[in-house]
């Protein structure tokens, strides 16, 4: 409830921003099935983002535009199909996850992002190519038109709670999934996975159900991603990009859907927290062009944090909040 007041309590720029932060979140979430709850370490989320981007834009696009488009832009309807056919990829990819694991499987998730990445380089009529781009979907919601300001809400007020009701139905999913059978077939997996096929858990089966759900939760969050930007292009779905997803499961805390949100939240809204601190350290030279920029100081971070929650707090930002909960609640006896 306090979430959905925001938009009458924040800025237009600050809703934008949290309403990155929730789509990011449910990208986060789908990487958390299969990595934290299934264990199968992925580096190609990107490559499914990129699935679900440019399935809804070529739905949603102009159909008279220089890219394909069908001018379908009912959000009911291009929201699910950028999900299913992500998802439809992730089953493809599955059949290498029966094979592969650890190292191996890393390996091969990465290629898928070097391999999409040269397909929506070279598939320019969907893309738009390199450098050039195209505009992601205008979303409209049973004829009301999400993507432009009227007298009762601006379109940054519309886009923050259209995507901060996907990121509840979303989490709840997942969390729905984590307590099933198939949630506990998948952490039997991630924990020692031969023991699990001895006592009868399909491998083959429950690993493509991980990958499937994982792939379209980022296909989900692709076709939203850059509607808040309002334009993308073929570069905005490199490596970096899937190691920031990494980045937020682990920071986060794997395995857990709070984490996963909380994770996602920190990474998206750290640029905003670390624009100002260039200026406030005394050893670096605005001035100079050897001097270190925001960008160069969030990608630091992103290392730093990861090594220093896998040291210090494995459970990440989850475990941070569970040793909070834990001292409150025996407090004033929580020696």
């Amino acid at each position: 409830m306090a979430a959905l007041a925001l938009p009458w309590l924040l800025e237009d720029d600050v809703l934008q921003l949290l309403g990155l932060a929730c789509v990011t979140a449910v990208g986060a979430l789908g990487l958390n099935i299969v990595t934290g709850l299934a264990g199968q370490v992925s580096l190609g989320h990107a490559f499914f983002l990129a699935i679900g981007a440019y399935t809804a834009a070529a739905i949603a696009g102009d159909p008279d535009g220089r890219t394909i488009g069908f001018g379908v832009t009912e959000v009911l309807v291009f929201l699910p199909a950028a999900g299913i056919v992500a998802a439809l990829a992730g089953v493809l990819v599955a059949p290498l996850a029966t094979r592969l694991r650890g190292l191996y499987l890393a390996v091969v998730t990465l290629g898928l992002v070097f391999i999409g990445g040269h397909v929506i380089n070279e598939w320019s009529s969907l893309t738009g190519g390199p450098g050039v781009g195209r505009q992601p979907p205008a979303p409209t919601l049973l004829g009301y038109d999400l993507n432009t300001s009227d007298a009762l809400l601006t379109r940054d007020q519309k886009l923050y709670v259209l995507m901060l009701v996907l990121l509840l139905i979303e989490a709840l999913a997942a969390r729905n999934l984590a307590r099933s059978r198939v949630g506990r077939a998948l952490t039997a997996i991630r924990d020692r996975d031969v023991a699990a096929g001895v006592i009868g858990v399909n491998l083959a089966r429950y690993k493509t159900i991980a990958f499937g759900a994982s792939s379209f939760y980022a296909g989900c969050a692709g076709a939203l991603l850059y509607v808040g930007a309002g334009y993308f292009d073929p570069s905005s779905f490199d490596l970096l990009l899937s190691v920031q997803y990494i980045a937020m499961v682990l920071i986060g805390g794997a395995g857990t859907v709070s984490g996963a949100v909380l994770g996602a939240f920190l990474i998206t809204l750290l640029p905003r927290l670390t624009r100002g601190v260039p200026s406030y350290l005394p050893f670096i030279s605005t001035s100079s062009a050897e001097s270190p920029n925001a960008y160069q100081l969030e990608t630091v971070l992103y290392g730093v944090l990861i090594i220093v929650f896998l040291i210090f707090e494995p459970r990440g930002l989850f475990g941070v909040w569970l040793r909070l909960r834990s001292y409150w609640k025996a407090w004033p006896f929580s020696y």
